[in-house]
């Protein structure tokens, strides 16, 4: 693939599946003529300001094969190149993990999270999380990237971008996320959308609630079997707020099963039944539609 052929590609070096060099290669057109070489990432490669001013900082720009400025015109053939090859690293800690991988490829890694386990590292939990047994499967020093990110006893998909600017790309794109719930009694209506703003409940750090003061948080469901007591729903939603589907729930009078911060305990699961169960995006570098799921795990089964 030559850049005089295609006005944009990209170029990768792999070694056992790990990316340690992208080249973005972008042939300018007669419609690109005068812009400022900073539009042209912007605009063309979807690089995002923060990336420029790191791209900037390393000497990766180039036009033509020369290192230029962001406030370099670009004329008609000329050939802007970025390289990125350069990672950051981070303080987590590699640790040996049993992980559930739903989709790899050179860019992306999709795990199944267990109910239990935090996503990230954080000054409550340094260790044991999915992030430790990401960089240990990786086998790199690089910086662990996740996508989206669950709440410790919310079980399903995780998505971890390889690097900066796989990352970068998720910023632009909005993947359809859909949870399976199970509910204390039964909606009405059957289906529906909760549009309810949510904010930090005050005086607490972990809690929130539908507040006027709130962000725009929208939660679409739709009942997929009753029984006497409980519901199991499969839920979209459009925003991501912290604990949205809990919250929106509660909030009806409905909360979810076995969560105790917006509900109550129950004897038929000792978390709460939430469960990322299918992730759908357009891949970022092959434009191919991703679909992912990850099987209801057998705490929420067993309620079934």
């Amino acid at each position: 693939m030559r850049p005089e052929q295609f006005p944009f590609c990209i170029y990768y070096d792999i070694i056992h599946l790990e990316v340690i060099k992208i080249i973005l290669k972008y042939l300018v057109t007669k419609n690109d003529i005068d812009q400022k070489v900073s539009n042209i990432l912007k605009t063309k490669l979807n690089i995002s300001s923060r990336l420029i001013a790191k791209l900037k900082n390393n000497h990766k720009i180039l036009v033509n094969g020369n290192s230029v400025f962001t406030s370099y015109e670009v004329k008609e053939g000329d050939i802007v190149e970025v390289l990125i090859d350069f990672e950051e690293t981070d303080f987590i800690v590699p640790e040996k993990m049993d992980l559930e991988i739903l989709y790899e490829d050179e860019y992306l890694l999709a795990v199944n999270k267990p109910a239990g386990i935090v996503v990230h590292p954080s000054s409550y939990h340094l260790n044991n999380t999915l992030a430790n047994g990401v960089k240990y499967y990786l086998s790199n020093n690089k910086k662990i990237r996740p996508i989206n990110r669950l709440d410790r006893d919310t079980s399903g998909i995780v998505l971890f971008a390889k690097n900066e600017y796989i990352q970068e790309c998720f910023t632009k794109i909005r993947p359809y996320k859909e949870y399976i719930a199970i509910i204390d009694g039964k909606m009405t209506p059957r289906s529906g959308t909760i549009n309810a703003p949510i904010a930090r409940k005050e005086g607490s750090i972990m809690e929130r609630e539908v507040s006027e003061t709130g962000q725009v948080a929208i939660t679409h469901y739709e009942t997929i079997k009753e029984f006497s007591d409980y519901s199991v729903m499969k839920v979209t939603i459009e925003t991501g707020r912290t604990h949205q589907i809990r919250v929106h729930f509660a909030f009806n009078g409905h909360s979810i099963l076995g969560d105790t911060l917006y509900g109550k305990e129950t004897n038929l699961i000792s978390r709460q039944s939430l469960h990322a169960y299918k992730l759908c995006f357009k891949h970022p570098i092959t434009n191919e539609e991703i679909t992912i799921t990850a099987p209801i795990p057998n705490d929420m089964q067993n309620i079934l």
